[in-house]
This record gives C-alpha cells, structure tokens and sequence, in this order.
C-alpha cells in the first residue's frame, strides 16, 4: 500500500476511534447536575461486570487516540521531501498539465475515429440486413 493510501487509512482510524470515544463517553458518563436550580440527576445504570470502569475509559480512549495520531505523525514524516520548493512543484504542474491536455487531444481523436468506425459498422450491418430480408428463395 502506498503512503498516501495509508494516511488516508490512518485518518479513517482516527475519525472511528473519535466518534466511538465521544459515542462511549456519552453513553457512559454519570449524569452531572448542571445548576441547584435543577432536580437531582437520576443515578447512572449499572454496568456489566465485564466493562471497564469509567475513570478508566476516557484514559483507554485517549491513549488509543494518542497511539493513532503518533502513527499518523509517522507516516507524514515518511512522506518525500519535495524537491526544489513551491516554484519547481508550479513548473511541474503545469508541465503535467501540458501532457495532460495532449493526452485528451488523442484520446478525443481516437474517440472520433471511433465514433466514425463504429458509424460505418452500424451502416455495414443495416445494409447486411437489408440485403438478407430481400433475399427470397426462387418460386
């Protein structure tokens, strides 16, 4: 897998493990008394015996957070060094750009050249069938 591919990877893990930190400390957090204007929280649902404290959960969370963006740091600093700064990266990409409007022209003749290919096919086989409805066995 190429770098790029996996920064992206690596951003898509770091999105899942945000959105399941905020989703399980939502689901999770004791309920707090926002103001003494405001009747006392109901008392939290226990959980199973199988799960994680919650003092214990925003720190797992974190850390697999951490672990992610320092793999991310990684990758980024893997990343090749550009060469000859801003105006040699402009130069190249006008180059490609060049390449590239030359590569649409032939690929738009070649569509063309196609397009009156298959045209004369299309006339070809009308013609064929004409001539196979027209025929008649001899009475």
């Amino acid at each position: 897998m190429d770098i790029i591919s996996q920064l992206q990877e690596q951003v898509n893990t770091i999105a899942a493990i945000t959105f399941n930190a905020f989703g399980t400390l939502q689901r999770d957090a004791p309920p707090v008394q926002l103001s003494p204007n405001y009747p006392e929280p109901p008392a939290a649902t226990t959980a199973t015996d199988d799960a994680t404290p919650f003092p214990e959960q925003p720190k797992q969370l974190s850390a697999g957070l951490v672990k992610a963006a320092k793999q991310f740091d990684a990758l980024v600093a893997a990343l090749p060094l550009s060469e000859g700064g801003e105006e040699a990266q402009l130069k190249r990409i006008a180059e490609l750009q060049v390449e590239n409007d030359l590569i649409g022209q032939e690929l738009q003749k070649q569509l063309e050249a196609a397009e009156k290919e298959l045209k004369q096919v299309q006339e070809l086989f009308g013609q064929a069938a004409d001539n196979c409805l027209n025929m008649k066995k001899p009475e």
